[in-house]
């Protein structure tokens, strides 16, 4: 009996610290969302989860959030592309079946600095690739080539599909389906060059090195990466797929 009236005044004590330790980060918390929702927050906004995505912002842990958000969002989406110069013109939503269309539609004819030769695609996967050749691809040129890349080369984004594997066509769909995915062949350079994964991905020059250092960039921005060492149908392009489970290869 002693020994427990002994341990009360301890219990209490734990108690008391936890209770005043939950108060004291909940008070934190509170005080945390004001400075991010008060309008002159001290945050700069590509740190701040509660601001829209700036494509041009420095890449900060927040931005990944920023980027699933204006995913999401239809209108933040295309808001962040013209912010950033892109030339995505919108469309009416295409639906061709249960299986096939594009919603947040548009037609892709530039990013942020280089071309894309006209595409129609969704909103969330140009803002992918958007941010893919403004944060990767633009400053891997630059450190490996010497130059600027002027264009990007692709073939295409929407095709109403089933999935293409080395065995054979399967029963699910593509993501091409609805151009949840784009397939880019390779770049031309701003002094004339082109590059191809067909003809440059296997060499051992700058210009491999710099095919193979976009393909990891992709990584960060898409949530399924194929390329030429996956397999033969990937031999000539890289495969950017906005949905998926994190793979890269």
């Amino acid at each position: 009996m002693e020994e427990e009236q002994k341990r009360r005044p301890l219990l209490q004590r734990v108690a008391l610290f936890l209770l005043s330790s939950a108060l004291s980060i909940a008070v934190l918390c509170v005080f945390a969302m004001w400075l991010f929702i008060r309008p002159d927050s001290v945050l700069p906004d590509h740190w701040n989860p509660t601001r829209p995505l700036d494509i041009k912002a420095p890449v900060t842990p927040v931005t990944r959030w920023q980027l699933f958000a204006a995913s999401r969002d239809g209108a933040m989406c295309r808001s962040a592309l013209s912010k950033a110069g892109v030339q995505f013109r919108k469309m009416e939503d295409l639906v061709t079946g249960g299986h096939c269309g594009i919603s947040v539609r548009g037609s892709l004819s530039s990013v942020v600095t280089a071309k894309v030769s006209g595409v129609e695609t969704r909103c969330a996967t140009a803002l992918r690739l958007a941010m893919w050749e403004y944060h990767d691809v633009q400053p891997a040129a630059r450190q490996l080539l010497g130059t600027d890349v002027s264009q990007l080369l692709h073939v295409g984004s929407y095709n109403c599909r089933k999935m293409r594997t080395s065995r054979g066509t399967e029963s699910a769909w593509s993501s091409h389906a609805t151009a949840s995915a784009f397939d880019i062949t390779g770049v031309r350079l701003s002094d004339g060059r082109k590059l191809t994964l067909l003809k440059d991905w296997k060499g051992t020059g700058n210009e491999a090195a710099f095919l193979h250092q976009i393909w990891r960039g992709s990584c960060k921005w898409f949530r399924l990466v194929l390329g030429p060492d996956y397999n033969r149908l990937h031999a000539d392009h890289f495969h950017l797929q906005s949905n998926g489970w994190g793979f890269c290869r």
